[in-house]
């Protein structure tokens, strides 16, 4: 657990890989996004994509999936109290090996409440290429040391 005096700008966190393939990406689009291009590889090819493409949202939980089980522990869990920036730069495919980076960009303390403040991180997520496929700027809630 990490509190939140222990954090500093510039402290980076890393973790492990993770696979996916065409199964998980269309039973994740079957559940939450079912468009075309997450389902079928023949629709897939004739649209933006090109081929079939995970969702995003898909993306982001499996962002999320690899930071709980990662080093990144924030005293409290990792809360996000909000989000600066979310952006999808490139597909994830099946085949694909993600992992993601986070950096610490910000600490500030609660004004209203002295037992708690706030980190800001850029969390990036990148394929097997070193390519990111997600970019996240989120604002997370962080317990202080108990006095």
């Amino acid at each position: 657990m990490i509190w939140l005096d222990d954090f500093a700008p510039g402290q980076k966190y890393l973790s492990n890989k993770l696979r996916l393939d065409a199964a998980a990406i269309k039973a994740f689009a079957a559940q939450f996004d079912p468009q075309p291009f997450h389902l079928d590889e023949a629709a897939a090819r004739e649209s933006f994509f090109g081929g079939l493409a995970a969702s995003g949202w898909h993306t982001a939980a499996l962002t999320m999936r690899l930071l709980v089980e990662s080093g990144f522990r924030p005293a409290g869990g990792i809360i996000g109290s909000r989000a600066d920036e979310l952006k999808w730069p490139r597909p994830v495919r099946p085949g694909d090996e993600l992992h993601v980076e986070s950096e610490v960009l910000e600490v500030r303390r609660s004004t209203s409440r002295p037992g708690q403040g706030f980190i800001k991180c850029r969390t990036t997520t990148l394929n097997q290429n070193g390519e990111p496929v997600q970019v996240l700027v989120m604002n997370l809630l962080v317990q202080a040391r108990p006095a």
